[in-house]
């Protein structure tokens, strides 16, 4: 497995990349943001490490140019920034995951490992629930004709969703059936996944009905 770590403190860089070598992962390291894009956008990676805060580009806008130029590459992104809203900026961005710092190795590993086994291809069907169209193959969301840009979990997360219209699923469903049974994941981490995709497919369509909701005390569904 190669991964591509973008961390401007080197001491913390170097140790990742020293801890991941010793599991025998393939590790590029990058110490500022124009460097680390442009290692993200013309290398194959199958997870990239990436710091919010960084100099040249920060975290934030290598996601989104990555997510633009439809490199789909699963992204854990690290901060020192805790507070939910923080973490709903950053899955809104494209990231697929969100870890804390101080962090502790084993969970780095274990989120790199949840990451990495999410399948890379998946079924041809366009699915559709009122005007949202996702095309499984090209990984295409649209909305009333607008393109969507969805990060690898925000996308794993609707296509469940959609394949499962009208039915009520609950948290432990959705845990089970988006992320893989390793990974540490909590029932309020599904509630962020669901507010952030609710941030791209509903709230910039004001005109339209929203198609995500809630069902109090037993989990969300999605219908017209």
């Amino acid at each position: 497995m190669r991964i591509l770590v973008v961390e401007d403190e080197h001491r913390i860089a170097n140790t990742i990349k020293k801890g991941l070598e010793q599991e025998r992962y393939a590790v590029d390291v990058a110490y500022d943001g124009t460097h680390g894009f442009d290692l993200a956008s013309t290398e194959e990676y199958d997870v990239v490490i990436l710091d919010r805060m960084l100099p040249g580009l920060d975290g934030m806008a290598i996601v989104k140019r990555l997510r633009n130029e439809s490199i789909h590459t699963p992204i854990l992104m690290l901060t020192a920034k805790s507070q939910i809203e923080d973490k709903v900026e950053g899955l809104d961005s494209g990231a697929d995951d969100y870890l804390t710092k101080p962090f502790s190795f084993e969970e780095l590993l274990a989120r790199i490992r949840a990451l990495a086994r999410r399948p890379k291809h998946t079924t041809k069907a366009i699915l559709s629930v009122g005007d949202v169209s996702l095309d499984s193959k090209s990984y295409e969301v649209k909305r009333a004709g607008t393109h969507i840009p969805l990060s690898s979990r925000q996308f794993g997360l609707l296509e469940y969703l959609m394949r499962n219209a009208n039915q009520i699923l609950s948290k432990d469903q959705i845990i089970t059936h988006v992320w893989n049974y390793d990974a540490d994941i909590l029932p309020n981490t599904v509630e962020v996944y669901i507010k952030a995709l609710r941030n791209k497919i509903d709230r910039p369509f004001k005109n339209k009905k929203p198609l995500i909701h809630t069902v109090r005390g037993f989990g969300y569904k999605i219908y017209v």
